[in-house]
């Protein structure tokens, strides 16, 4: 029997390094009506091979499916779920934080709490770049919300296997 409970998904896809695989991709999520939670692209130590890391919302029957379709694309090599317990899952995210209020110390603290880098400072703000999982970015922004956000950028999840394990090898884990 399904899960059915939404549950987060990292789908990780290695794919041929050319123009239009995102858009063939991204296009069988939109046909199928699949949301994309986060999307990150980026070429791998092969130049003909891009990595794909894609986190969808669903359950287990849903994920299976997608999957297989994903599966079916030409330009895709191989794809794999990652999860807590067989992959490292990490954002990067950009804030600008005002410091109107006189809350400049406040703000440093947080950023060494959560050890954020500072980037750049002006007379109203500090900009801090961050890296972390979701539940530690989320953490920081709930914190860092009542300082007021000027302005925020994330990068997405970006993923890999944990161990010896390559995704060029074998996929990391099957559902």
């Amino acid at each position: 029997m399904a899960d059915l409970k939404e549950m987060r998904f990292t789908l990780s896809l290695l794919v041929k390094n050319h123009s239009g695989v995102l858009q063939r991709v991204v296009g069988l999520f939109s046909r199928r009506g699949y949301n994309i939670d986060s999307l990150s692209v980026g070429r791998t130590n092969d130049d003909g091979v891009s990595r794909i890391t894609i986190v969808i919302l669903g359950d287990t029957s849903i994920v299976k499916q997608i999957k297989n379709q994903v599966e079916k694309l030409v330009d895709v090599i191989r794809v794999s779920i990652i999860t807590a317990e067989n992959g490292i899952q990490s954002e990067l995210i950009l804030i600008k934080l005002s410091t109107e209020n006189g809350n400049r110390t406040n703000v440093i603290e947080l950023s060494e709490l959560f050890k954020a880098k500072v980037v750049d400072v002006t007379h109203t703000t500090i900009t801090l770049q961050l890296t972390g999982s979701n539940n530690k970015i989320q953490s920081f922004l709930d914190l860092a919300t009542p300082f007021g956000i000027v302005e925020l950028t994330r990068t997405g999840i970006t993923a890999i296997g944990r161990g010896e394990k390559s995704l060029k090898d074998t996929p990391y884990e099957q559902l």
